[in-house]
């Protein structure tokens, strides 16, 4: 049990941990704002709405530009990246025309994301990764459908309700609220 000694030192641990996770926060909104900086209008800087709008689905959240950011950064963080990765390799891979762009897109996805033991391995079942290994021979538009599902339940279920609990988005939330009302 704590002395009354030792109470006041935690007061202060936590009183550094808030002002460390407000630091955190605000360079973290200077991060994504700088990334995005090339345009210049007010629709395209990170406001508290947009923030909030992501807590309402996962679509919403990976709808916007610095909502997608902010996800992956957390995902990174959890070394839980692989999915969001996949996801949107996947929706780059259906906008190839080409054919022969397409095969050797489709192989290089399997040996990154869908081959037992690859350096980004997602969490599918045997039967998908199967029908996958054969679709690739002959690949289509649509050969990762099944498999981008899957982890888009993955990611809504598991990795978006943790990152709506996150220090990140509560941060940002906080941070983005504070500089609301400063006006």
């Amino acid at each position: 049990m704590p002395s009354l000694i030792d109470e006041p030192q935690h007061f202060i641990m936590d009183q550094d941990d808030r002002k460390t996770n407000k630091n955190i926060g605000k360079n973290f909104m200077c991060r994504l704002q700088c990334m995005f900086s090339h345009s210049s209008s007010s629709e395209s800087r990170l406001s508290l709405e947009d923030t909030q709008q992501w807590s309402q689905s996962l679509e919403r959240l990976l709808d916007s530009k610095y909502g997608l950011a902010t996800f992956r950064n957390f995902l990174k963080s959890e070394y839980s990246d692989e999915n969001i990765e996949f996801w949107l390799t996947c929706e780059d891979y259906k906008k190839i025309k080409s054919s022969f762009r397409m095969s050797s897109r489709a192989k290089k996805i399997h040996e990154q994301f869908i081959k037992a033991e690859s350096p980004k391995e997602i969490n599918i079942d045997y039967h998908t990764r199967e029908q996958i290994k054969r679709s690739v021979k002959t690949p289509t538009m649509h050969c990762f459908d099944d498999a981008q599902k899957i982890v888009y339940g993955l990611m809504e279920r598991d990795s978006y309700p943790r990152f709506l609990r996150s220090d990140i988005y509560r941060t940002l939330l906080e941070n983005l609220s504070a500089d609301a009302t400063k006006g």
